[in-house]
């Protein structure tokens, strides 16, 4: 059976063309975008699964939906799969908390560490939830753990050279008597 690649309006034309030399999109949505523009020059579904390297039925599938939903028949379908774990307000109190000066909720540090989050959720929050978890979620937030400092970097405090004063000097000075 041969499926054929319907009239496409001006909008679905550049959004194909734009999604199919993207280098930044999916890469399964690139792949999709390319199935129609490779169509649209008017080869035939295995024409197209031959140029891709594709297989003709995976050329089909797509074609077909296209044609039948546009765009978005291009975008994943939903899934079924397991719900997610977490409901929006404890992932919000996750972000929160992480955001939160732990001094200000009256904890005897100055700073989070995943483990101090766990132990903090789980039992002043009862949100049963491991350092893993939590990790995702402020990831997926698009928070970063800040890199700690060290003597290779920055200093924490930065008059620590002031108030440490002189250095001894570690090794003697070799003097080049010939």
């Amino acid at each position: 059976m041969t499926i054929r690649l319907r009239d496409m309006n001006d909008n679905e034309v550049e959004t194909i063309q734009r999604w199919a030399s993207s280098r930044t999109a999916e890469a399964r949505l690139v792949e999709r975008a390319k199935i129609i523009w490779v169509a649209r020059k008017g080869k035939r579904g295995k024409e197209v699964a031959e140029e891709l390297g594709l297989n003709p039925a995976t050329v089909r599938k797509w074609l077909k939906r296209f044609n039948e939903t546009g765009l978005a028949g291009l975008q994943d379908a939903e899934r079924p799969g397991k719900p997610p774990r977490y409901t929006p307000e404890q992932i919000g109190e996750v972000v929160a908390t992480a955001l939160t000066n732990p001094s200000t909720l009256g904890l005897p540090f100055a700073s989070w560490t995943l483990d101090r989050l766990e132990a903090y959720l789980n039992e002043v929050k009862g949100i049963p939830i491991k350092r893993t978890r939590i990790d995702d979620i402020l990831l997926a937030e698009g928070l970063r753990w800040r890199k700690q400092e060290t003597w290779f970097g920055e200093r924490v405090d930065p008059e620590f050279a002031e108030k440490r004063g002189l250095s001894p000097n570690s090794t003697q000075r070799q003097s080049l008597e010939v």
